[in-house]
Parts: C-alpha cells; structure tokens; sequence
C-alpha cells in the first residue's frame, strides 16, 4: 500500500499513517471482544473523537479539521484493516449522519445539531431503508405532514447505522410529505432528535457480521417535530440522499480496500509462519498467487477509490467512479476474505483470528449503499445504456 499513499500529499501520507498506529494499538486490542460481545467500542469511539476524526473533512470555523473527502476515507480505510465495524461506525456518522446537515442545512441547524456530530460529542444517523424500501428508494412509505408550526412523522425504517447507541443524539428521517404535480412522491429529509416522543429505536439486530456496528430499526409513531427541523427545501429529500449515496460509495469503497489489505497483511504473516510439507506455506506456488491475485485486486480497488475521491474533491462529476470504485471495492473485500480464509485453512473457521471476521463482515459490503447489482445499472447508465 505505501508505494501508492507515497504519491498523495505528505498531509495524506501523515493522516493515514496516525490513524493506522491508532488502529494497531488501540482499535486491535480490544476487536475481537466487541465482536464477540456484540458491544459498541464507546472507548474506541471517544478515541476517534479525540483525533478529530469525526470532523475530518469539515471546515474549523465549524469545529472540523479542515480537510478533504479523501483524508475521511484514508482514516476509514486504515480503520477497516483492523476492524470493519470500527470503520463503519466513523464512515456512517460522517457521510450519512453529519454530511446532509453540513450540506443543506441552514446555519440554525448546523448551530444547533451538526457542531455535537463534528466534533465526536455525539453520532446523527440517517434513515432511509425501510422494510419494503431498500434499493427501491422511491417506494419509501414513511409519511411526514405538516400541520401549523410542526412536522407529523409516521413509519418504519431499518438496518439504521448508529441510530441506538447512547450517543446518538438524532436521525434525519426520509419521508413521504406530499404528491408532485407529476402524481409522483414528494420526499423530504427531516430532522427527529432521540427521545422524541412516539420515536422508538427497536431492538438491535442480530447480524452475521459487522457485530461492534450498532443497526436497528426505528418505527415512529404520531413524532411531532418543530417545522423548522425540515433539512433542505421541501420536495428536494431525494435528490439531496441521492447525492449523499454517491459520496457514501466512495467511502464504502475505501472501507473495501482497508478490509481488503487487512486480509493480505494477515495472510502474509500466516504465510512467512506456518510450514507445510516441510516448507513455509508461503514458498508453495498455490498460496504464493492466491496472496498475489489478492494483492491485484487491493491495488486496482485502492486505486479507483482514489480516483473518485479526487473527482469529488475536485469538485468533477464523480458519480460512475464512485459506483465503479464501490463495486471493485466490495468485490476485493469478498474475494480477499474468502481467499485469506483459504490460506488459513481450518485456522480460518475459528474467532480468534481476524480472518473469520472479515470473512463475516465483507458480505453486506456487497449489498449496503446500494448492491452490486445496482452500481452495475448505474456505470450501464453512465455508458448511454438504459439499463433496469
């Protein structure tokens, strides 16, 4: 990895190689445990928030470090070496929890809800899927009218990142809030700060993987909110979580990456340890390319997300690079963990080593922030197909 992160700046190279260390020691300690607990890592948490990496590509005058979108996904894809769920958590309170407020936020509500989120103090979450709405974001079913001076919000949403930990300080909910002239819906994104009556965080699932990640459903309930926790202009919800999507896939892509590489440094020193039939199992021709054909995929995938972070950072249309790099990505993190558990062998079955985990974990990168199936419908679409 270090011959390709030696190109970018020497700020980048500075960023990825602090968060790396804080990765090793002190995210990689205590992994394994919250896997197994199925707990929230608050002390890895505070130690992110103490980095400043919550606020990493936010401006100082609003508290943040002042960088870019590629200095979030180099911290998030360091993070993912050791501990996907460690890097979702990160990747998710800043796309999808502080993002959309920092966008389209008015300066009441970046006063008032978006400081807290930058500086680490507490997580926003972002409700969009729902049970019958998932790729299908069109099909949303959640409702939100307004009546005098407040928003009336009823409906379900689910697998919502950071939306029950006792941080979370609010979730900006997508909402059906009226019908365009067309007779399509009129989405909307509003504001529901936790503890809101009638708001409840159900029960956290119980997941394959990414088991230190905090999802739940939320089901709302006749939630009355101020008119004024509208996030946006009214009618413009979709449009504005089509956009923090396409952002979100940079940043899962970079998670890929990191998951990625962890499953090569661990196979590597697997491989220079464990003998077989008189030699190191990495002097045998069949684990030697299994590792190569790995560390392929890695640099091809570390490569488009870098690119696609440089078209956004360069304020370019990003958008087919950020699928492309999405979809290679998540691909290299499935193909990688399947191979690295190969290499381990039955070692590879077993908890107690990081493998196994990646190997749970990579699954959903496949699926979240839109499935492969989707980011092939939208690089088609890019190329003049109109693919369905």
């Amino acid at each position: 990895m270090d011959s390709v992160l030696n190109q970018l700046s020497s700020e980048h190279q500075t960023l990825a190689k602090t968060v790396r260390a804080f990765a090793n020691e002190v995210v990689a300690p205590v992994a394994a445990h919250h896997d197994r607990e199925h707990s929230f890592p608050y002390e890895v948490v505070q130690g992110m928030a103490e980095m400043g990496l919550f606020g990493l590509p936010f401006p100082e005058e609003l508290g943040g470090m002042g960088g870019d979108y590629m200095s979030l996904c180099l911290a998030i894809e360091e993070l993912a070496r050791i501990d996907q769920s460690v890097a979702i958590t990160l990747e998710a309170a800043v796309g999808v929890g502080s993002m959309p407020i920092f966008r389209v936020g008015s300066e009441a509500q970046k006063a008032k809800f978006l400081r807290p989120l930058i500086s680490g103090e507490s997580l926003g979450a972002f409700g969009l899927t729902e049970p019958d709405a998932g790729s299908d974001a069109s099909g949303l079913r959640t409702t939100g009218r307004l009546e005098s001076d407040e928003w009336i919000i009823d409906g379900a949403k689910t697998f919502i990142t950071n939306s029950g930990t006792s941080i979370t300080s609010l979730v900006t909910v997508a909402c059906v809030t009226g019908t365009k002239s067309d007779g399509s819906k009129e989405i909307s994104t509003i504001i529901v700060p936790n503890g809101t009556p009638g708001f409840t965080v159900e029960p956290a699932y119980y997941k394959v993987g990414w088991h230190a990640s905090d999802t739940h459903p939320l089901s709302f309930n006749n939630v009355h909110v101020p008119a004024e926790n509208l996030l946006g202009e009214r009618g413009r919800g979709y449009a504005n979580f089509l956009q923090t999507l396409d952002e979100g896939r940079i940043a899962i892509a970079a998670l890929s990456v990191g998951a990625a590489q962890g499953c090569i440094d661990e196979s590597l020193r697997y491989a220079k340890q464990r003998k077989a039939f008189g030699k190191l199992i990495g002097q045998h021709q069949s684990i030697a390319f299994k590792i190569a054909e790995m560390q392929a995929r890695t640099h091809v995938a570390r490569l488009a997300y870098y690119h696609a972070a440089f078209l956004m950072d360069s304020g370019k249309n990003f958008k087919a690079q950020a699928s492309i790099a999405k979809l290679v990505g998540s691909e290299a993190a499935m193909d990688n963990a399947r191979a690295a558990t190969q290499i381990f062998g039955g070692y590879g079955f077993m908890d107690e080593y990081s493998v196994a985990r990646h190997y749970r974990d990579s699954k959903i990168l496949e699926i979240g922030e839109g499935t492969s199936e989707v980011q092939k419908i939208l690089i088609a679409r890019s190329l003049g197909l109109d693919a369905e």
